[in-house]
This record gives C-alpha cells, structure tokens and sequence, in this order.
C-alpha cells in the first residue's frame, strides 16, 4: 500500500531563481495543498544581470547593484520590456566653417574629406586659436621718382617661436606675382621680443603706374633660427592699385596663416624660352649735355629687378656703354662688378666728347653683364637710346638735347634687342 507524500516545503535558499524557473505549473495550482493565504502579491522579480557585469561589479556581501558608469557600455538581457539608458553626452568640440559648410571641428592631426572628395589637412587647433598678431607699415609711391617707399614700424603680439616663449622677429617683403630674389627686400632681425619696433624703410626702385596697378606686396614675418630653418609666423597682403600717387598710406593689419606652397609665383623659364622683358631687370639712366666742355654725360645709377644668371640666384651684374658710330676706345666704358646682386646700385658716370650736331646723329648702346670669372659673361639685357630709337627711349634722347646743362632720367626696361651686335662679352 503506497503513501503519498505531501509536497516539500519552499526552499529558502538566499539564491535568486530565474523568473521562468520559479512560475507554478497548471498542476500544481489546482493542488490541494494550496492555501487561501497565499492569494497576496507575488514576490518582486530580481534584477537580472548578464555576465560581463558580474564580473565588472565589485562583489560584496548584500544584494548586487549594478554601476551604472560601467553597466551602460554593456548590453542588458531582459525578458521584459525596459526603458533603455540615456545615450551619453559627447563632448563636442569647437565648431568650425569648412567651405561655408559647419562641422565639427577635428583633433590635432585628423583631415576630412572637402566637397570634391579630396582629403584637405586641418590646422592644428592651437594655431587656430593662437593670436598672430598684427603688423604696423607705411607705404608711399612716388610715381616721378619711380619709387615704392615701404616703412616698417612695428609689431604686436607675436606668437612665441622659441623655447623661451619670445621670437627673434624680421619682416621679409615680396611683389606677387613673380616674387624672386631680385624683388625681395628684408628688414633686420631683432632679438628675443614679440613686439618689436623696426622703423626701417625700405624701398623698391623701378616700380612704374602699370606696376602698381597689377602688383600685390607680400610681408611676411619670420622668426630667425641659427641653428635650423627660420620659421613662419605670419603675413599680409595689400593690392597696390589701391595706393594713390603721392599719398602717405598707413596700415595697421593683423597677421594671417597663409599657405606659402600654393604660390604660383616662381619665375621658372622652360628650357629654349624667349625671357620675357620684365624678367630681364630695368635700369636708370641719367643723361646730360655739358655745352661748357662740349660733351655727353651718361650716368649709370641703378639696377632693378635683374634676372638672375647664377646658380646661387643671384648675378654678378656690371654694365658696359657704347657710342655708336665707333669712336676709337673712347667710346666704350665699363662699370665695377657688383657681387651678388640683383638690385645693384652703381652711380658712375662716363663723359663722350662729341658736339651737338654729331650727337644728335649717334646711338648710345647700354647693356648689362653677369660677370663669370673665367668664362663667357653671361648677357641680362640692354637698351639703345638715339634718333632711330622709338617710345620712352626716343623722348628721354630729345629731352636731353632739348634741356641741354640739365640732367634727364628715365628708368628703361632691360630687351634681348638691346645687345651689342659688334661686341663680344670679355
């Protein structure tokens, strides 16, 4: 004879089971075992957890609690449905214009892609929020001397380039477009400051109205390194065609990152070119009939701008003259060799006997020289003023036969036709 059992009673282990393990059977709720008592509330579910966040929780006795700093970044199991967490707030960076485009701005070092699909680097931030500083100058044209007078005052607030947080600051100038060596001028270096006071004037000779109307002049300021390569800070750009004659023009811009490389200024000739003649250089003549000693007076003051002939990137310029007819020895001269220069400044004068009447019939032949020792002397350019000349060559003959015991300059522009047919470079 078999005796049922009654049931076990409810375990009371402190483990919690799952809910799907812990819920009666069909058979079991119609047990007679069961109590009116137990029609109550059924027992809160525990908080389930999965796996990775048991090991991520800091074990100790009591009921587990979950962090939430750390829980957030793993995934939740739940039978149940359950509000999901709040994303977490990133921090976003400043924001920037790209292209007129605004973006978040990226780390040290990460590009982006532009509109046209090409990978475009971004400033670093600390460049783009450091302050350059700004950049005080002058300028004044004088049209009748064919001068640009650029005076360097000063500047504010540089961006520290050295390791003692100062800079050793200069300004370095430029004519775009066709910025070379022949065109660039260069203030002094002054050391340890980020405020530095130049007061120093700098000047370009042979710069005429159609110059001043197509030319845009560059200051860049650069910090000085003895030891490596001298570094960029910043610079400006003023269009020279908004500079009136005559007027005395002050400036007070602040620095700008521009990126030098994107330049397309640089003055190279394909092999076989013809040079072109701003390419060549000009130079200032000054010519005056003496009629006391009855003789022409050439004076040869400066160069501009000359192409350069060496490899260094500069020449060794010197000018020969010439009166043509031939006069015998008499009628040639030659100027010192200045070394290294592309702006030269010679300020000689050579005297030709010859009246009136015969000058008027003669050809004065000018030519510059790159002077190589012991080789061929490389020819830059010349010009030929005389009666058969035309244009500015021919008015500045007549205004010296016109205005006799005066001296007459013009500035000319160096030609491939002005060299000598009958001479050869010695």
């Amino acid at each position: 004879m078999s005796v049922s059992k009654p049931p076990p009673p409810p375990s009371t282990s402190h483990l919690a089971l799952p809910a799907s393990s812990t819920s009666t059977s069909p058979s079991s709720a119609t047990s007679p075992s069961a109590t009116p008592h137990s029609t109550g509330p059924p027992p809160p579910s525990p908080v389930k957890i999965s796996m990775q966040e048991h090991f991520a929780i800091n074990v100790c006795p009591g009921p587990i609690l979950p962090i939430p700093q750390i829980s957030d970044f793993f995934p939740r199991f739940h039978d149940y449905p359950c509000t999901p967490p709040p994303p977490r707030e990133k921090k976003i960076l400043k924001e920037e214009t790209f292209n007129g485009d605004t973006g978040v701005g990226f780390k040290d070092g990460e590009r982006r892609l532009d509109n046209n699909g090409d990978r475009e680097e971004t400033v670093d931030s600390d460049d783009e929020d450091t302050y350059l500083g700004t950049l005080e100058f002058t300028l004044l044209f004088d049209q009748e001397n064919n001068c640009l007078h650029c005076t360097i005052n000063k500047a504010k607030g540089l961006k520290a380039m050295d390791s003692n947080g100062l800079a050793d600051p200069y300004v370095k100038l430029h004519l775009l477009p066709g910025a070379s060596k022949a065109n660039k001028l260069r203030t002094k270096t002054l050391k340890n400051t980020l405020n530095p006071v130049w007061n120093e004037e700098l000047v370009y000779h042979g710069i005429t109205a159609a110059d001043m109307t197509t030319k845009t002049l560059r200051l860049c300021v650069c910090d000085m390194d003895r030891l490596g390569r001298n570094e960029f800070i910043g610079e400006v750009r003023v269009a020279l065609k908004k500079l009136r004659e005559g007027e005395n023009k002050r400036y007070n811009m602040g620095l700008e990152r521009i990126t030098q490389n994107k330049e397309a200024n640089n003055q190279t000739v394909e092999p076989g070119a013809v040079v072109a003649e701003e390419e060549r250089g000009r130079i200032l003549v000054s010519l005056c009939y003496n009629t006391e000693k009855g003789c022409l007076l050439v004076g040869i003051i400066r160069c501009a701008h000359l192409a350069a002939m060496d490899s260094n990137g500069y020449s060794d310029p010197f000018v020969k003259i010439i009166m043509q007819p031939d006069m015998g020895k008499k009628s040639k001269n030659k100027t010192t060799v200045k070394k290294k220069t592309l702006n030269p400044e010679f300020n000689e004068e050579f005297s030709y006997e010859v009246t009136l009447d015969q000058l008027a019939k003669k050809t004065l032949e000018i030519s510059v020289w790159d002077y190589d020792l012991g080789m061929s002397n490389d020819f830059i350019g010349g010009v030929e003023l005389g009666i058969n000349a035309s244009g500015q060559r021919l008015r500045h003959w007549f205004d010296c036969l016109k205005n006799k015991g005066k001296k007459v300059e013009y500035w000319h522009t160096l030609t491939q036709q002005g060299a000598p047919s009958s001479d050869k470079p010695d």
